[in-house]
């Protein structure tokens, strides 16, 4: 295990920070060995028996030993099995070009929907909103989206957007949206019922009753990303009470 690292649970860590791995000198014959599995998330790296840093921010942890670096970054870098919200810009013959924020664009075949055939096309159209996701993220291939899950139904995926509104947050606060007990999403139904799609892209899109609640709802959110609990209970309090 690496000595100092829990005593560093929410405090500010700068890329090139390092832990060292702590050796045992004596090997025990009776005590049973139980080495401990470290988990690293985004933000930290293993390299031999060092835990390098590579992004700033505050480091986190979850029991037993998972940690990550909890950091206000914008720029999304695509995994397989993520879920984003992508907009279609180009159909070409079989393929729909998709643009998720990334470096590049994604590619969605149309066989790629629930119930697509070679003659039941799907309806897209260049700038429909899509939520899909990644089965092929690598940094030497092109990105390609599904819109199925692996037993080939929709499960949410698809085309939608008719009346809402998108917008980009940090993906730190996607993260806190996603998470099984987001305060910020419980607060917020309670507020204004709303639908909301949440892309691991920084993408939301939200559509409520009148447009006026769509745009509160939306600066909400983007106001969120740089504010404490408190800071956001007062906000919301105040929302409610009608003093904004």
């Amino acid at each position: 295990m690496f000595p100092g690292l829990k005593e560093k649970v929410g405090a500010v860590l700068l890329p090139g920070d390092e832990f060292c791995c702590e050796t045992e000198d004596s090997l025990s014959l009776t005590a049973p060995v139980t080495p401990e599995k470290l988990l690293c998330g985004p933000g930290l790296r293993r390299s031999g028996d060092r835990l390098l840093v590579c992004k700033s921010g505050l480091l986190r942890h979850k029991q037993p030993n998972v940690f990550w670096i909890d950091s206000q970054q914008r720029r999304y870098v695509p995994a397989k099995g993520e879920t984003v919200i992508g907009i279609v810009t180009v159909k070409s013959g079989d393929v729909f070009k998709v643009d998720f924020g990334g470096s590049e664009q994604a590619s969605l075949s149309y066989l790629a929907f629930e119930g697509a055939t070679k003659r039941n096309r799907p309806n897209v159209q260049v700038g429909d909103l899509v939520f899909a996701q990644f089965v092929i993220a690598n940094k030497d291939m092109e990105p390609e989206l599904v819109c199925v899950d692996s037993s080939g139904r929709a499960n949410g995926m698809g085309v939608f957007g008719a009346g809402g509104l998108l917008f980009t947050v940090s993906l730190g606060l996607v993260r806190r949206l996603l998470s099984p007990h987001s305060d910020v999403l419980s607060d917020l139904q309670q507020l204004f019922p709303c639908e909301l799609v949440v892309g691991m892209n920084g993408r939301l899109w939200v559509k409520s009753s009148s447009v006026q609640q769509t745009l509160v709802i939306a600066n909400l959110l983007q106001s969120c990303d740089t504010m404490t609990t408190m800071q956001r209970q007062t906000l919301f309090r105040r929302v409610a009470q009608g003093a904004l």
